[in-house]
């Protein structure tokens, strides 16, 4: 089971058929798991989410997370996590697994877990779902079959990571990175399409990937259901530990928050003494406090995540009992209920903090531009061709690049490459190229 479920298994795609091929590991210093790691950090998409947004838009101190660093703090606990695992699985279901492997597949897996994030965060999803189900936008979408509608008005950076990763980055439709099929599985939290429900890791145009991925590694359940990887609840916990934790940090950073806000949260999640005596210490000032606090939580949570994943991995395997992710249960009551304080507190003070506010505002804005001019141009070039596109839609299109929608293609195709040079932009560059389409920016 584990020898295909740690498959090294990769993918092309020639004249529009998929080809897999299994990639022997034949070096010794640089295994296959390696290089899919070395591949998504050396991307770029990878490097653009140094200017992307985790919680505060175009902050202008340089102490706050970005997406960058969000995701390199998540690779760094996923691979702590990986590395256990990958002993637990060695010492229980296979002798021959190297628990290094697995380090390396959920630190990929982790590293590229935001790559598909759109600028502004969340609020730049929520800004593109809105615009695709706004009752005027209709006419845009009304010849879209009901799922390929859906995948636009559910847009997800769960799924648009896939999408990056399996076509567009690297081999543009021909295999993208081209990853190992066991770090590209241990990336789908949600093995399902966007229809009829709010998170999903696939679009219609990935649908085959995704099932020929999860057929190959045994994770298909029926005809129309599947099981998670067992190393996505890794990836999935790695990234709840963090941005549970470190988005307080950001909010002490920022003066949103007091230090004395956290200290309940840390009494449950480092224990009375320690918190006690960080809060008292007159050596630490209180960013150093809340960081040397953090440490200590993650570390705890880390640790009684891989008790939970150790004990109930019999069952994950399976896949016939629903479990929603490794947090929700925690048998450590002063753990679980910590990180949920934190996130408590994240959304009471954090994500309704004035200044965040007012610049996802400006990003419904931001993004309400871009949609207007580049759907609209792509709709008459479906319909109309290129010879008959007007001079500002002709302009809006060539201003795309190597992202400009192509003749021939489906409606569909075409307004997914609208949505890749969207998602792909920078909160920075979104800003600029919508203040220049609305003559702002001279």
């Amino acid at each position: 089971m584990w020898n295909n479920l740690l498959s090294t298994r990769r993918y092309k795609v020639n004249n529009g058929k998929i080809e897999c091929k299994i990639e022997k590991n034949d070096d010794e210093y640089r295994t296959s798991f390696h290089r899919d790691y070395d591949r998504v950090i050396f991307s770029n998409s990878f490097r653009r989410l140094s200017k992307k947004t985790q919680v505060h838009p175009l902050s202008k101190n340089d102490h706050v997370h970005n997406r960058l660093t969000h995701s390199l703090e998540v690779a760094s606990v996923g691979r702590s996590l990986g590395l256990q695992a990958g002993q637990i699985i060695k010492n229980h279901y296979d002798k021959s697994v190297n628990p290094y492997d697995v380090a390396y597949i959920v630190q990929t897996a982790c590293l590229a877990h935001d790559i598909g994030n759109p600028p502004f965060g969340h609020a730049g999803e929520e800004v593109i779902k809105e615009w695709f189900r706004k009752e005027k936008n209709q006419k845009f979408i009304a010849d879209l079959d009901i799922n390929e509608q859906s995948d636009f008005k559910n847009i997800d950076g769960n799924a648009q990571s896939f999408r990056i990763v399996s076509q567009l980055e690297n081999n543009l439709f021909a295999g993208g990175l081209n990853l190992t099929f066991a770090t590209l599985a241990t990336l789908v939290k949600y093995p399902r399409p966007s229809t009829g429900v709010e998170k999903f890791s696939y679009f219609q145009s990935e649908k085959k990937i995704f099932k020929k991925l999860f057929k190959k590694l045994g994770l298909k359940k029926d005809s129309t259901l599947y099981k998670r990887h067992p190393l996505s609840y890794l990836m999935e916990a790695a990234d709840d530990i963090c941005y549970g934790l470190l988005d307080l940090q950001d909010a002490l950073e920022l003066g949103i928050i007091q230090l004395s806000d956290t200290k309940q949260i840390f009494i449950l999640l480092c224990g009375e003494e320690e918190t006690i005596a960080t809060f008292d210490s007159e050596r630490y000032s209180d960013i150093q406090k809340i960081s040397r606090l953090t440490a200590f939580a993650i570390n705890n949570l880390a640790t009684h995540a891989m008790e939970i994943f150790d004990k109930n991995l019999k069952e994950i395997l399976d896949g016939e009992k629903y479990i929603k992710d490794l947090p929700s249960i925690f048998t450590n009551k002063n753990l679980k209920d910590g990180l949920l304080k934190a996130k408590k507190l994240g959304n009471e003070k954090v994500f309704n903090e004035i200044r965040k506010v007012e610049l996802e505002l400006g990003a419904y804005n931001v993004i309400g531009i871009l949609l207007d001019n580049m759907i609209r141009a792509t709709y008459e070039l479906h319909y109309q061709g290129k010879n008959k596109l007007s001079f500002k839609n002709k302009r809006t299109l060539e201003l795309m690049g190597e992202y400009k929608p192509q003749e021939g293609t489906s409606l569909y195709n075409k307004y997914q490459r609208v949505i890749d040079y969207i998602m792909g932009m920078t909160d920075n560059y979104a800003t600029y190229l919508a203040q220049q389409i609305n003559g702002m920016g001279y």
